[in-house]
């Protein structure tokens, strides 16, 4: 009797697998957090220039002194915890509150100025320190993207800041001339929705006042509930809205340096002061011929070409589509009260929406092709936006006086434009998400010719499944028993 060896399968090496995989991540990583770093050295090195503080130095500070917004820094902590166990979580919140009763007093002992959030930005802190030193492998990676989250978000309203006073510094004039000239296109929104908020305050005025600050609020709740599952999966969807949020807040403030506008209510209203041009807003249209850059402030900032509460407000609405029925409806809310609060404020040009709303667009697909890969389909999208964008604000530049001329042409044509770049997204999302759903290479036919032909179904054994599992190579193995040639293995 011939007596083989039993086969024993190679040796499943977790320890030697990563590598292969895990070094492009590295390194993608690696250049993705020196690029932010370069980028964050290199503003504040250019607003010390310009004598003010940047984003480095004012969240370093915050480590110490009070804070300017405590509650973001308890949403960057929010955003860090989404890694951490319910256990976890308690025992940070409770370390945060801690810190923070203990600045209180000490504060209060020496007649400081008083804030809360000292306590949040430590376990941030703390939390990096700890997956650096006390974690390895996947749970390291882990625990440091969470805490990168956490600093990105609080970082990402700090280097908005240093752009805003640096557009205020470096842009002595501005072209809100020029977008209100061309708003004529567009029958003068911001003019209509003036009178129209004045009309039903103050009703409308403290529901939309609610709906235009807390906007950031209400993306870090969906923020929130989109990562609700990371410790349970132990890793990070591969999309989702924060990472949007952070992309629009760093991108957008360079257009305002293209493109410097202050809005309506600064430049035709009460808000101007003595550099407004007239006090026009809401009741009187501005002229639209011959329009000039106007000389304003070294104060105010030019933050609203694009509109980014507009491009934050559509953002969240698209993200919210594959969320609850409440979720949907919330992101809806949250959309049109954006759109009527810049609007009904005075703070934007309904150019200034159009802009935003394919600026949003033209970054959400860019940011998630960036996770999930590119196709054709999502390229053209990129580069139909891109054009779209570039188009509007040239357009706005040179052609206002053309388009206020000839608004039944130029009107339909702007609407045109930018419902073509929605229209183009909307068929792009759908075609990737029936890509997703297909559930396999076989066909219905050939399905349902085999459900009919093996009737209903029956439950199945595990020790069936596995005995049929280990049948299916071959009907009849060597060392199967039914098989003539069978021989025995040695154990």
């Amino acid at each position: 009797m011939r007596i083989e060896p039993t086969r024993i399968p190679p040796r499943d090496d977790r320890g030697t697998q990563p590598a292969a995989w895990r070094r492009p991540r590295v390194v993608l990583w690696t250049a993705a957090g020196a690029a932010t770093l370069g980028f964050l050295v290199a503003l504040e090195i250019v607003a010390r220039g310009y004598g003010f503080s940047g984003p480095i130095t004012e969240q370093s500070r915050e480590v110490v002194f009070a804070p300017e917004s405590g509650p973001l820094l308890y949403g960057g902590l929010a955003l860090t915890m989404v890694v951490l166990t319910w256990r976890q979580r308690l025992i940070a919140l409770g370390v945060a509150a801690a810190v923070d009763v203990v600045f209180f007093l000490v504060r209060w002992a020496l007649d400081a100025e008083m804030n809360f959030g000292n306590g949040a930005l430590w376990v941030v802190l703390g939390c990096a320190v700890l997956g650096l030193t006390r974690r390895t492998g996947q749970e390291r990676m882990l625990l440091l993207k969470g805490t990168g989250l956490g600093l990105l978000l609080v970082a990402g309203h700090k280097t908005g800041d240093t752009w805003l006073l640096i557009t205020s510094e470096t842009r002595p004039t501005v072209l809100d001339a020029y977008v209100a000239a061309a708003d004529h296109a567009l029958a003068d929104p911001s003019w209509l929705a003036g009178r129209l908020v004045d009309a039903t305050a103050p009703v409308s005025t403290g529901v939309l006042h609610v709906v235009y600050g807390q906007l950031p609020l209400a993306a870090a709740l969906v923020g929130l509930y989109q990562l609700r599952r990371v410790a349970v999966e132990r890793r990070f969807p591969a999309h989702h809205l924060v990472r949007t949020f952070l992309v629009i807040g760093l991108l957008g403030p360079a257009i305002y340096m293209i493109f410097p506008v202050v809005g309506p209510i600064f430049a035709y209203g009460t808000d101007g002061g003595a550099w407004a041009t007239a006090n026009l807003w809401p009741e009187t249209l501005p002229p639209a011929t011959d329009p000039q850059p106007i000389p304003f402030d070294g104060v105010t900032p030019r933050n609203c070409m694009p509109s980014l509460h507009t491009a934050w407000a559509v953002t969240l609405f698209v993200h919210t589509r594959d969320g609850s029925r409440a979720v949907r409806w919330a992101g809806a809310f949250w959309l049109a009260g954006t759109l009527a609060a810049t609007l009904g404020f005075g703070y934007h040009y309904g150019a200034d929406l159009l802009a935003g709303v394919v600026f949003a667009l033209t970054i959400e697909t860019a940011v998630r092709c960036s996770a999930h890969g590119w196709d054709r389909a999502s390229v053209r999208l990129v580069a139909l936006g891109t054009s779209v964008f570039a188009a509007l604000l040239s357009a706005y530049r040179w052609l206002p006086v053309e388009m206020a001329a000839r608004p039944w042409l130029f009107g339909p044509l702007l609407l045109l434009v930018t419902g073509g770049v929605i229209h183009a997204y909307v068929r792009t999302a759908r075609g990737r998400d029936a890509k997703v759903s297909i559930p396999g290479p076989r066909s219905a036919p050939e399905a349902a010719g085999s459900r009919e032909a093996a009737g209903p179904a029956e439950p199945v054994k595990p020790a069936e499944t596995a005995e049929s599992q280990e049948t299916a190579g071959s009907p009849k193995s060597p060392e199967s028993p039914e098989s003539p040639d069978a021989r025995p293995e040695l154990v």
